[in-house]
């Protein structure tokens, strides 16, 4: 073999596989016509699910003189679709995917021939039926703030506006089944029209510093730690005083309303800058160490008992579980230390469609107004409630006629029973609106959670059930009357729940995935 060129290549995204020959047999299933201008019809479904299950993908680029081949590897569905649509609008809609570019070795060989020359040819393999989709295109480089708006939590996209398609069948000459992934691939980053709490702060993931400084409302203010309380062996809560970063009293730090989440940029701390590999710690190459939590306490008021400006040296605090670094750091850090730990805020967000009114309805909602409030809970998804309780509890005391109806329907890990006892000592009126639903470990084990429980709320059976939650007791929590479901847990159980409802209920979710 001559060779006549050589790439260098970074192997850190590339999944262990099981390659085996296979005969194939290629088949055209689809293609843009030809004689069509670009760009072509929309891309089949079949092609679609191709791209979502992808884990790799090879890209050709040329400088104009010479073309090279390189790939591409991540988890599967780390190539996104931006819009499929067969013609081309003024927002530059068409077919259009996108892939975000990972820390590699910085030679930027393919990444240099698209900034001189942006035509791509795209190869996206599946290595279970050893079909094949080839795209040609034209690419855009999105840098910074431009590819956090449309990725959040990336600094680095490489947007292609596809020109011609093609969909083989049995099209490679081996398969592969996976093994075991690359340590070194990072989440999903899904797309900010995707949804999900990313999507609420548009300049999450630009770099940190730059995510500090008014992506959102918020943006410009500073968390200092000032306490921790252990709650559970891995739930705490944190609390921080808020001051805008200027550290002046004429400038107070910006509000968050009841039930929002906060979203603190932690790589001042955590992001030890680049490098090539790190076999210790994978995950942080990528990792822009922004992080978003549920606020779960109440925002400071006005005399009208409305949201106000916080004045300097308010408190803010969440619950949360340990895990990953940033939780770690809030965990571990000293509070003692000459040094504070000062986190930038990039914002608040989120929450206005999950907002109890008075009335049990969402506050953005006047349509489902006199509609019971059911919250589903699976661990600390119990946290967006925790700060508009006291005022749903409050009116529910002391109106007369229109009364605020909640039901709280929470499972949780014996491990956590802690989580609920801490809970119900904050806010008293809750535990009798409440239906608990204990898994795992045994009484012995949380018996002294348990006997602080009983303390609380008495007979133990009235509100505790040691079993799964079940769709009767989603169904029995309506009582007969109309009723609005909020549903914050993780995607599994979330998953379960809108499956029991079904579409005939009004619901309303709040994901883990920030």
């Amino acid at each position: 073999m001559l060779v006549q060129e050589a790439l260098g290549n970074c192997p850190k995204y590339i999944n262990k596989k099981d390659v085996v020959p296979h005969l194939p047999a290629p088949q055209l299933l689809w293609s843009s016509p030809s004689s069509s201008p670009p760009p072509p019809p929309a891309l089949p479904a079949e092609a679609l699910a191709l791209i979502e299950k992808a884990d790799m993908l090879f890209l050709s680029s040329t400088n104009g003189t010479t073309m090279d081949t390189n790939h591409r590897g991540g988890p599967a569905g780390f190539i996104r679709v931006v819009s499929n649509s067969p013609t081309t609008t003024e927002d530059g809609s068409g077919i259009v995917i996108a892939y975000p570019e990972f820390s590699g070795n910085r030679l930027y060989q393919s990444l240099g021939n698209l900034h001189v020359n942006p035509r791509i040819g795209v190869c996206i393999p599946d290595y279970d039926t050893s079909d094949v989709l080839y795209l040609t295109g034209e690419t855009q480089l999105l840098v910074g703030a431009q590819a956090a708006a449309l990725m959040p939590h990336t600094k680095l996209v490489v947007r292609i506006a596809v020109r011609e398609a093609r969909l083989v069948r049995d099209g490679l000459p081996f398969r592969a089944q996976a093994e075991e992934p690359s340590p070194y691939n990072p989440p999903v980053r899904r797309l900010a029209t995707e949804g999900g709490l990313a999507a609420s702060l548009p300049g999450a993931g630009a770099g940190a510093g730059a995510t500090a400084s008014g992506a959102r409302e918020g943006g410009g203010a500073v968390a200092t730690l000032v306490r921790r309380e252990v709650i559970t062996p891995s739930i705490s809560r944190f609390t921080f005083t808020l001051a805008s970063s200027g550290g002046t009293s004429k400038q107070p730090a910006a509000v968050w309303q009841p039930g929002q989440h906060v979203t603190l940029d932690f790589g001042a701390e955590l992001d030890h800058g680049w490098s090539h590999m790190r076999n210790d710690d994978p995950q942080s190459l990528n990792d822009d160490f922004v992080r978003t939590f549920t606020v779960s306490n109440t925002p400071p008021q006005n005399e009208e008992g409305t949201a106000s400006n916080n004045p300097q040296g308010t408190e803010l605090q969440i619950t949360a579980r340990r895990h990953g670094p940033a939780t770690r750091l809030l965990w571990t850090h000293q509070l003692r230390a000459a040094a504070p730990l000062e986190i930038p805020v990039v914002g608040f967000g989120g929450g206005e469609g999950f907002r109890i009114s008075s009335g049990g309805s969402s506050s953005s909602s006047s349509s489902s107004s006199n509609k019971k409030a059911v919250f589903v809970a699976g661990g600390v998804g119990i946290t967006p409630l925790l700060a508009q309780a006291p005022g749903l509890l409050l009116l529910s005391a002391t109106a007369a006629g229109n009364v605020p109806q909640l039901s709280l329907l929470w499972s949780l890990r014996a491990a956590d029973l802690g989580l609920a006892v801490d809970t119900f000592r904050q806010l008293p009126g809750l535990a009798p609106l409440t239906r608990l639903f204990v898994t795992g470990g045994d009484k012995e084990e949380d018996a002294v959670a348990a006997a602080a429980l009983r303390e609380i709320v008495g007979d133990e059976g009235q509100i505790v059930s040691r079993r799964r939650m079940a769709q009767s007791d989603l169904l029995g929590a309506k009582a007969g009357v109309r009723a609005k479901f909020y549903v914050c847990a993780g995607p599994e159980m979330t998953g379960v729940v809108l499956a029991w409802l079904g579409d005939g209920e009004e619901v309303v979710t709040e994901s883990f995935n920030y």
